[in-house]
């Protein structure tokens, strides 16, 4: 087991949306000799579609719009990955997948720099010390200076950084790249710029055949910009690295295949295999013998012809085996699984054993919420997968009729997902959906229409929070009077639990100094 678990590399891959992120993923997979080819994501020409973005819609927009898994094997170790979208508006999935993996690659674009929503990943990661890998990529379009690119990096996301390889010129002039870690130069050859050559080792830079290779211009200044390197940036350090205070960067360009196999072989070397997890309890090792994981996501119709929905649980120490039964502690119930699913994309094997680090798909029948625990026995909770509050909220009309059933059924699925919330008005029970991202809504109506044959209108709802109620003593009378008067903002959310619908920041205020006793929280894991 000890064998198995030091195997295991469980990363997630993020960035701001087109940065490369499921370009790099697809040809990590291609490394892995995972794939026969890469799907070009881009294309529309080319059915294929990227691995990773399977849900129809993801095709259609060429963009990611839930988390998929992937597993490959790689030089003797089990690698799992996991693609994040990299739109704001599905920033939830990416948040939760988070907990769930050991160490993460950031995809950085040459020509755009750091961008918002990769900051705000990042700041996440950083909260939880997980270690990081910069790539920066889209190295055969002009772009930024390489130095500018690795201050902007320091400076807007508070890394410490040290490059692990060089790039030779940019862009037109792009010729390839020095790997300081191997010590050796990959060239670009051919006018297409596709085509590499055998990767040839060169550990002295100061040795004249580099000319011959790189021209002597390039050569000195790639000469003078390692020198550099070597003053500025500190020595590379494992240990730091793992415990998220230094951050190695690459170079590279994942549509070319590009650096991408330095980045695959440095990363099996140097990643941390599965760490451990805190629970409310106490810390859960992963080398423990008993088995203990959570559920980080649940995703309905991943297969639309069956219905299924599959809960993701994150092994976090043991073994998980078939058919066992387990302690799900939040129902305090025993559940057995005959067919577990690992990954690969749509594509699903069933298991009979996996081992810390692993994902593993669960089918469900409507047990399971994201953030609930299993384990062999043990009273254990996971901490830090968040529920967010909406931001955006909308009135959700039934537009035929005929359907209610399959609409009523297909949000419920939805929202079990975690794409969206709901919530039902007290006064009237119209349903409300709130969402982080205005995006969301579109993929709520595609999926009900192709995944549950139901249509669905939206009519805007001017709400400017969603506050979770906690009365003092339910009893009393101001919380009476508390629900008498603001009535016609109450609803209840998916698990029963009373929702104030506040229209402004003021009438948050004025509802807190008029009912003290009554207390409001934005995120509905208050207990």
């Amino acid at each position: 087991m000890i064998n198995e678990i030091s195997k295991r590399r469980t990363f997630g891959i993020i960035s701001h949306p087109d940065a490369g992120k499921t370009t790099l993923t697809e040809k990590l997979l291609l490394f892995g000799g995972a794939i026969q080819e890469a799907g070009a994501v881009k294309s529309n020409k080319i059915k294929k579609g990227a691995t990773s973005d399977f849900m129809e819609i993801e095709r259609q927009r060429g963009i990611s719009v839930a988390t998929s898994v992937l597993a490959f094997n790689y030089k003797d170790k089990k690698i799992n990955i996991l693609d994040t979208p990299g739109h704001k508006d599905f920033a939830e999935d990416t948040f939760r997948t988070l907990t769930a993996v050991d160490s993460v690659i950031v995809v950085i674009d040459v020509a755009k720099g750091v961008e918002e929503q990769t900051e705000k990943l990042v700041e996440v990661c950083r909260m939880r010390n997980i270690p990081m890998i910069v790539f920066i990529n889209k190295l055969d379009r002009e772009g930024k200076d390489a130095f500018d690119l690795l201050d902007e990096v320091e400076q807007k996301l508070g890394l410490k950084v040290t490059p692990l390889s060089f790039p030779i010129g940019m862009g037109f002039d792009f010729k390839g790249i020095y790997n300081i870690w191997e010590k050796n130069i990959n060239l670009f050859t051919g006018e297409s710029k596709t085509s590499i050559e055998d990767t040839i080792a060169f550990d002295d830079v100061n040795n004249p055949e580099l000319e011959k290779l790189i021209g002597d211009q390039s050569a000195e200044t790639l000469r003078e910009e390692l020198e550099l390197v070597y003053e500025v940036y500190p020595e590379f350090d494992a240990q730091a690295y793992q415990k998220g205070e230094l951050q190695p960067v690459f170079f590279g360009s994942a549509l070319n295949n590009f650096g991408v196999r330095e980045l695959l072989d440095c990363f099996i070397d140097i990643a941390p295999s599965p760490r451990p997890k805190n629970a409310e309890e106490r810390e859960v090792k992963p080398n423990e013998d008993t088995f203990t994981g959570f559920v980080f996501k649940i995703h309905a119709n991943m297969d639309p012809k069956h219905r299924d929905r599959l809960a993701f649980i994150k092994i976090v120490s043991g073994t998980f085996e078939r058919n066992k039964p387990y302690l799900h502690v939040r129902n305090n119930k025993k559940l057995k699984f005959s067919s577990p699913n690992a990954f690969f994309a749509e594509k699903k094997e069933i298991v009979d054993v996996s081992y810390a680090g692993d994902i593993v798909g669960l089918h469900d029948t409507g047990n399971f919420k994201i953030g609930d625990t299993l384990t062999e026995g043990e009273q254990l909770n996971f901490k830090g997968i968040p529920s967010f509050s909406p931001e955006h909220f909308r009135y959700i009309n039934n537009a035929d009729p005929m359907k209610a059933k399959q609409l009523n059924k297909g949000i419920d699925q939805l929202m079990d997902e975690g794409v969206a919330q709901l919530f039902t008005l007290e006064m009237n029970g119209r349903k409300v959906i709130g969402t982080v991202g205005a995006l969301q809504y579109e993929v709520i109506q595609y999926r009900l229409e192709h995944e549950y044959g139901a249509k669905c209108t939206y009519e805007n709802f001017p709400v400017h929070k969603a506050c979770w109620v906690e009365p003092e003593d339910p009893k009393n009378e101001e919380f009476a009077e508390f629900k008498r008067v603001k009535q016609k903002f109450l609803a209840k959310d998916k698990h029963d639990q009373l929702v104030f619908l506040a229209d402004s920041p003021f009438s948050i205020e004025m509802m807190k100094q008029k009912y003290p006793t009554v207390k409001l929280h934005y995120v509905s894991e208050y207990k």
